[in-house]
């Protein structure tokens, strides 16, 4: 037997692969639950990816994003959101290559042109801090599974802005703000930014808007996950909090997605 299958059984020996839906061992996803997922399906923003909206929705007549499109693959519920907890906060980086096969689909049904695929970047001190860009994981797997050039470094986050979770969304869009700086190798190219997560898409926004400044051609932002966006105004937009399943931290989505 090859020495990589034979670590990859002595690892699910020790650190068993389960479902997130069924907790059935032996995949991320089994064929029942995934029949089952929170697919993102009409009616929604054709702009935003939003829910249950007109086309375009109230927001992205009010304030168009400087992006070309969003295209989502899920709702975040269910197994989906136990997924992006798993892939973000605890280190299950196996999830990658099985969410970005997800995407892909996501990907082919909205035909958005791609020469170049690259992730929402992170600051290099929450970089440090976390150990890995959760979307550069899937980037990277994504860039492979379309047969796409992939640029980790196309894209850089030149401010450690402040967590995106408890604000409004036009607070939001003010905490990202020229926080991104795109590089010469994005000039004449149609890119594709991927995210784990959109809520209000200000962040992908604030990417798109360094990418054009570069020299993008068309920018598209293609995501895992849909979450609803907080209001405008008004209360802060927070949620309660979510006991992880290690019951060890309590995590609100929005730290570094917008």
């Amino acid at each position: 037997m090859p020495l990589k299958k034979l670590l990859d059984a002595a690892l699910n020996l020790i650190f068993p692969i389960n479902c997130l839906g069924c907790g059935s061992e032996g995949t991320y996803v089994c064929d029942r639950c995934l029949k089952e997922l929170p697919w993102l399906r009409p009616p929604c923003c054709s702009h935003c990816a939003a829910t249950q909206s007109a086309t375009p929705c109230r927001w992205c007549r009010h304030r168009p994003l400087a992006l070309d499109g969003i295209a989502a693959a899920f709702l975040l519920e269910g197994a989906i959101r136990e997924a992006v907890l798993q892939l973000k906060y605890h280190q299950v980086r196996g999830l990658a290559p099985v969410l970005a096969g997800l995407m892909e689909q996501a990907w082919q049904a909205k035909g958005l042109p791609a020469d170049l695929v690259l992730p929402v970047p992170l600051h290099p001190r929450r970089l440090r801090h976390r150990g890995y860009n959760q979307s550069a994981l899937l980037s990277r797997a994504l860039g492979r599974g379309l047969g796409l050039p992939y640029d980790e470094s196309a894209l850089v986050r030149t401010r450690d802005t402040s967590p995106q979770v408890g604000l409004s969304r036009d607070k939001r869009v003010l905490n990202v703000q020229d926080s991104f700086i795109g590089k010469e190798a994005v000039s004449g190219k149609a890119v594709l930014v991927v995210d784990d997560v959109a809520t209000t898409c200000s962040t992908l926004s604030a990417c798109a808007d360094a990418l054009r400044k570069s020299g993008a051609t068309t920018v598209w932002g293609l995501v895992l996950a849909r979450e609803a966006p907080p209001p405008a105004q008004g209360h802060d937009g927070t949620r309660p909090f979510r006991r992880t399943r290690r019951g060890q931290q309590a995590t609100r989505f929005g730290d570094t997605s917008g």
